[in-house]
């Protein structure tokens, strides 16, 4: 990846998270001049997590099939790999006040797992070593985007994106991958559904009495979904006492998690997860940050095209965000991709609706099977409680339709 002076180019990425690199990976071999904007830069060979035996980074992804098979696409899977990665198999789904439960697995749908959860930090890097090696694609960071306009060159439109230090650069397209609170979105005026979740979700690394046996857990609790994600501190470890820990709670009950001691958190966590990983022998710092669902009404305005938490962001309690971000990367990338072919403008309005129109179904979809899902496992009276229990025993035992629902979580099936 070069660091030129270059001010003008077909494509400029705002944002260098896995989604914003990632979509830079897609381009690498398009005949186009690509820069990737980032408020941070970002060094391949420093992964601070690896440099501490059983330190693992709180922020992780439970990436699905889909994703996966998009990394393979890009050169990136072997890298993450052999770094470090825990797949899981078996998959429990259970509610705390009643006897309802779900039990996926990846022997049941021919699969070799549910998924593999991998540390942000390890996906970052194997994308940008990647990227090291890319002729096309520029680096610009640590850059902040401050100003945003839309300028007529002839019959066409370039975009002006105007830096912190008043450098302009000119694209064609602006692909804005900068997260939930997206600069770019609000620059271009993008309109947005948004609501509190009245949750926030705790993160951190534990390790159990007992062997996780590459099974991820989650518990649903009156105040807040619990999950325990397996982790592994080495690629070639045996050592299965390790899991990451998402917990979003009301936030009166996320108050109380977050003062409590170390203690008191390990006895609490244990009890929560009704101690099937026996007790918690270990904690690392914990983190927390308040949760919110936004939707942008559309995906692309003029020359800017949103992607990944620009355009959403869901509850974590499926891990579905950045499996979500990462196919619409991939969608976007064959989009522009036929639309080149066609001799079509990269801003063309039949280019972008076709990425709009294949995502934005779908997210939209995730995103009210989520919200229903916290609605339902938040109700506590009484029969909604038995019909929540029953249902999830009926679907337990409905093998067909448990076994699709599980391919569609893995992005198999969309």
């Amino acid at each position: 990846m070069k660091k030129t002076a270059s001010t003008d180019f077909d494509i400029v990425i705002v944002g260098g998270g896995i989604v914003g690199a990632a979509m830079a990976c897609t381009l690498k071999k398009l005949p186009l001049r690509v820069a990737l904007v980032d408020r941070i830069l970002h060094d391949p060979t420093n992964i601070p997590y690896l440099k501490e035996p059983h330190k693992f980074d709180p922020r992780v992804s439970a990436l699905t099939a889909a994703s996966i098979n998009l990394f393979i696409d890009l050169g990136v899977w072997e890298f993450i790999n052999d770094m470090r990665c825990c797949s899981y198999q078996k998959m429990e789904v259970w509610d705390a006040d009643g006897t309802g439960q779900i039990h996926f697995s990846a022997e049941n749908i021919k699969q070799p797992s549910l998924g593999t959860i991998v540390e942000n930090s390890i996906i970052n890097t194997a994308l940008y070593s990647s990227l090291n090696n890319t002729e096309n694609v520029e680096l610009l960071a640590p850059v902040d985007i401050e100003g945003l306009s839309i300028i007529q060159h002839g019959d066409d439109f370039r975009a002006e994106l105007t830096t912190k230090n008043e450098k302009v650069l000119t694209t064609t397209l602006v692909i804005a991958a900068d997260g939930t609170n997206s600069r770019i979105r609000d620059l271009a005026q993008f309109k947005i559904r948004e609501w509190d979740y009245e949750h926030q979700a705790l993160v951190t690394t534990v390790r159990t009495e007992l062997p996780h046996e590459h099974r991820a857990l989650q518990r649903f609790i009156d105040t807040g979904p619990l999950a325990f994600l397996p982790l592994l501190p080495a690629a070639d470890s045996q050592d299965q006492h390790y899991s990451s820990v998402v917990w979003s709670s009301i936030f009166d009950r996320s108050q109380q998690i977050v003062e409590m001691t170390d203690e008191q958190f390990k006895i609490e966590l244990a009890l929560n997860i009704e101690h099937r990983l026996g007790k918690i022998e270990a904690i690392d710092q914990r983190f927390s940050f308040p949760l919110r669902q936004r939707h942008a009404i559309d995906y692309f305005r003029s020359n800017i095209v949103l992607i990944g938490d620009a355009a959403h962001t869901i509850h974590p309690l499926a891990g579905q965000g950045v499996n979500l971000g990462l196919l619409d990367v991939g969608t976007l990338s064959c989009e522009l991709a036929r639309g080149l072919g066609a001799g079509r403008n990269l801003a063309d309005a039949v280019v972008l609706n076709r990425y709009q129109r294949k995502r934005i179904g779908h997210n939209l979809g995730m995103m009210c099977l989520m919200e229903g899902f916290k609605y339902l496992f938040a109700e506590q009276a009484l029969p909604a409680r038995w019909l929540r229990n029953i249902g999830m025993n009926g679907l337990d035992s409905v093998s067909v339709v448990k076994n699709h629902l599980a391919r569609r979580a893995m992005g198999l099936d969309w």
